[in-house]
This record gives structure tokens, C-alpha cells and sequence, in this order.
């Protein structure tokens, strides 16, 4: 989706607000305790439908554990609708879809960013095929390759429901974090959601319930929960 003037915010901003911050830490301690007793690295995070924030939570999930002393990789496969390079004010002219064109080397793609123990492979250019690309390669050697340098790896994925892109790459992850708007998306929709990973045999780790509106707080504060 393109985003005249992108309104993404990461938790290393000075204005972000203290809450949203204390939120991502608490989400980070759930999934570290998920990584502690089993060997979880990579994670894709999806979300049933568009805008409902699942890029600025992959992001700044990402940097929540690269400041906990994590080695992280930040994986933008949103062939689609890719924003990563926008949130780390990064080059988009290689990325995942030049590599699995084989016009770049891993090497060239990916890219360090101005925190410390980030890293990102940015999407590139947009493809007119991309679930046919990316069922074409060796995804799981790609992924065993990248586990050997960092200890995360997160994924940001297209909507489950929209493209068959998220179900090619959610069975070779080692867990799914699914993202829903809060008050915007019906029971079906997560129904047919759950059921697609399902389908590949994926792992769903949780739910993150984004843009809850607190009870005694500025309304436009978007809180982030996480139900295991």
C-alpha cells in the first residue's frame, strides 16, 4: 500500500509514548519465554486484513529484543505493500525479491540500521508474481543460513487472508504472530485466518490485539496486548 506521508513510529523515538513502549517489553518477555524453553528464531508476523499495524509491530518488536542485547534480523516479505525501508529510512533497491531472482546476493541485501544489533532485509522492488517466487525457492535453507548469525529473525508478512504469499512462508517459520485490529475485524475472519495456518501445519504463538483504546487515556493511544 502506498503511504504519501508514513506515520510509523518506533520505540526508540523520544516522543513515543511510555506505555507503548512498556507494552512491546511485555510482549517481548511472553515470546522470550516461549524461545527459552524451545528453539523458536523465527517468526513471522501476519495479520488478517490490511492497515491493521502488523509492519510497525514486526518493527518495533524487532527492536525491542536488538535492545535487549539480541542479534535480530527484521525480513520485510511483504512483496505487496512493502514499508520497512520507510520505517528505517533504508534503500529499497535490493531486497528479497532481487534475491530470489537471483540478481542479488544475500550478502548485498542485507543491511544494518542505526540500532545497534538490527539488521534489515529490505523487500526491494515490487513483483508482479511473488507467491510463485517465493514457493520456487529453498526458503528453509535460506532460513538455516540466516539462524546461524542472528538469534531472531522476524518476518513481516501480507495479510493471511489476501495473498497465499503468508502460508508459503508461515510453514517454514517456527511460529506465527497474528495481528488484529481491535473492534475491526470479525470472528469469521480470524476463524479463516486461524484455519490457513493451520492448514500448512504452522505454529501460532499468540494473538497481538492492536489499537485497543484504554479507558482513561488519550483515545488516540494504540495499545498493544498479547494472548497466548
Amino acid at each position: 500500500m502506498r503511504r504519501s506521508t508514513p506515520d510509523y513510529h518506533l520505540i526508540t523515538e523520544m516522543d513515543i509514548d511510555v506505555s507503548v513502549s512498556e507494552s512491546y517489553k511485555r510482549l517481548r518477555t511472553n515470546l522470550e519465554f516461549l524461545t527459552r524453553s524451545e528453539k523458536i528464531q523465527t517468526i513471522m508476523i501476519t495479520s488478517t486484513h490490511r492497515n491493521e499495524g502488523k509492519s510497525t509491530i514486526a518493527a518495533n518488536l524487532a527492536v525491542a529484543f536488538a535492545q535487549a542485547d539480541k542479534k535480530v534480523l527484521l525480513i520485510d516479505a511483504d512483496l505487496r505493500g512493502s514499508c520497512q525501508h520507510h520505517i528505517f529510512n533504508t534503500s529499497n533497491e535490493e531486497g528479497i525479491s532481487t534475491l530470489i531472482t537471483r540478481r542479488s546476493q544475500l550478502k548485498d541485501v542485507t543491511m544494518g540500521t542505526l540500532l545497534r544489533n538490527l539488521d534489515l532485509l529490505p523487500a526491494g522492488p515490487l513483483l508482479s508474481n511473488p507467491s510463485e517466487l517465493l514457493a520456487s525457492i529453498e526458503l528453509p535453507v535460506l532460513l538455516e543460513e540466516l539462524k546461524g548469525s542472528y538469534d531472531l529473525i522476524f518476518i513481516d508478512t501480507p495479510p493471511i487472508l489476501a495473498f497465499a504469499d503468508s502460508q508459503i512462508l508461515a510453514g517454514q517459520c517456527d511460529g506465527v504472530l497474528l495481528v488484529v485490529n481491535s473492534g475491526g475485524v470479525k470472528k469469521q475472519a480470524l476463524f479463516n485466518a486461524k484455519a490457513s495456518l493451520e492448514f500448512v501445519k504452522a505454529r501460532t504463538l499468540g494473538v497481538v490485539l492492536n489499537n485497543k483504546k484504554p479507558k482513561k487515556a488519550d483515545q488516540k493511544l494504540k495499545s498493544y496486548s498479547y494472548i497466548n
